[in-house]
């Protein structure tokens, strides 16, 4: 390994260390020429030096590592379409003869986790069109139903490649989609169309700019059928989808972005109210207070207020024995919001900010959860500088 590809294999991981979170496939897919083995070994031997002296970059570079090197061995083995085939099917017949057991197909996934990738996306995405078309309709229909179900499934799978469960449900919604017509199943349509949109929200590979377009193209497409007046629940659950997306945008206008996403919850909260929906309200309040924190219409002053009063309204339902990782979640939110806070006392506000962090840290432990320990500990140390310049002056 000569200096010339040590000094480029270095400054791709240096890329990847620095990038915003998102980033790392389309710095990937930009560096193709640069992902080989050797790549791999320098990879681990940084992840191991920097895990010596605890720095918390350390495990995420050898996962990173560790799915690289995964993919490049798959790449040089020989696709045996036999093996995914029978996977698929089998996987599919778990599931036409257990609707109501979904741990039945889990366990079938869960064995078979090492196959979940690329190969198996290839199949599934070449073995319905070659075959559901030559079967007697009501079949086709049935096995288009049972995809669907595979890819509602793999998508809450904890196990295997997230990235690689995500390409499978994503290839499995857009195939049930050329046989479930919106014009013959039109609520069945609209709701792949809203888990599709998900899917995309969710994606790693590819440009992350055009899969949120992608999900919101889908989200909308949803609520053509999820309408208010017909399926409220459905309409409030695209809804509240629509404003993550949102939210998340990068194309378009900001100050749009946010408008459109505040809009989305709120129609969401005419459906998804505290006395029926309790979490599903919290979730959306949390989601709102986010957006009103970043907004840019209207007033800086009373937009951190009105996020103030979500995050808080959130935390009725959220509380810490209930839903531990959603309460400090929005205890973390609501501290970001006390630091950019206008009105009031300076100092107290501060002050109420710390408290926040400090709750957050109780359930977000280094040991448990270090990036998002590492997060809160930042804010804590942007509250605990501006303190102490206080202090000073």
């Amino acid at each position: 390994m000569n200096q010339q590809s040590i000094s480029s294999y270095l400054g791709l991981i240096q890329s990847l260390l620095v990038c915003p979170s998102g980033d790392e496939n389309q710095i990937l897919q930009a560096n193709q020429n640069l992902i080989d083995h050797k790549l791999v070994q320098v990879m681990k031997q940084i992840a191991k030096t920097n895990n010596k002296i605890g720095n918390l970059n350390a495990q995420w570079l050898q996962n990173l590592a560790t799915m690289l090197e995964t993919n490049l061995e798959y790449a040089s083995q020989p696709l045996d379409r036999e093996i995914y085939r029978n996977l698929l099917m089998q996987i599919l017949q778990v599931i036409s003869e257990n609707e109501e057991n979904p741990e039945a197909v889990y366990s079938v996934l869960e064995y078979n986790q090492d196959k979940l990738e690329q190969n198996f996306v290839a199949v599934l995405r070449t073995w319905p069109g070659e075959n559901i078309q030559k079967m007697e309709p009501q079949l086709a229909q049935n096995i288009a139903l049972d995809i669907v179900n595979l890819s509602n499934l793999i998508l809450q799978f904890p196990f295997g490649n997230q990235s690689n469960n995500v390409e499978i449900a994503i290839v499995g919604y857009k195939n049930a989609l050329q046989i479930l017509p919106r014009q013959k199943f039109p609520v069945t349509w609209a709701t792949i169309q809203n888990n599709l949109g998900t899917s995309y929200h969710k994606r790693t590979v590819g440009n992350s700019e055009e899969n949120i377009e992608l999900a919101i193209a889908c989200y909308y497409q949803a609520l053509q059928v999820r309408t208010y007046s017909t399926l409220p629940e459905a309409w409030a659950s695209t809804q509240n989808n629509l404003g993550n997306a949102y939210q998340q945008r990068s194309m378009g206008k900001r100050i749009e972005n946010l408008e459109n996403a505040i809009d989305c919850y709120q129609k969401a909260l005419k459906v998804r109210t505290l006395e029926k929906l309790p979490q599903e309200w919290a979730s959306i309040q949390n989601n709102l207070g986010s957006a009103y924190h970043d907004r840019i219409a209207g007033e800086q002053q009373e937009n951190i207020e009105q996020a103030i009063a979500c995050y808080n309204l959130a935390l009725k339902v959220r509380t810490r024995e209930q839903l531990p990782t959603d309460w400090a979640t929005t205890q973390n939110n609501l501290g970001n919001a006390y630091l950019d806070r206008i009105t009031g006392d300076r100092q107290d506000n501060l002050e109420q900010a710390i408290a926040c962090f400090v709750r957050a840290q109780e359930v977000y432990t280094k040991e448990s959860y270090p990036l998002y320990w590492e997060m809160i500990f930042n804010n804590l140390g942007i509250v605990y500088n501006e303190q102490n310049l206080r202090k000073v002056s």
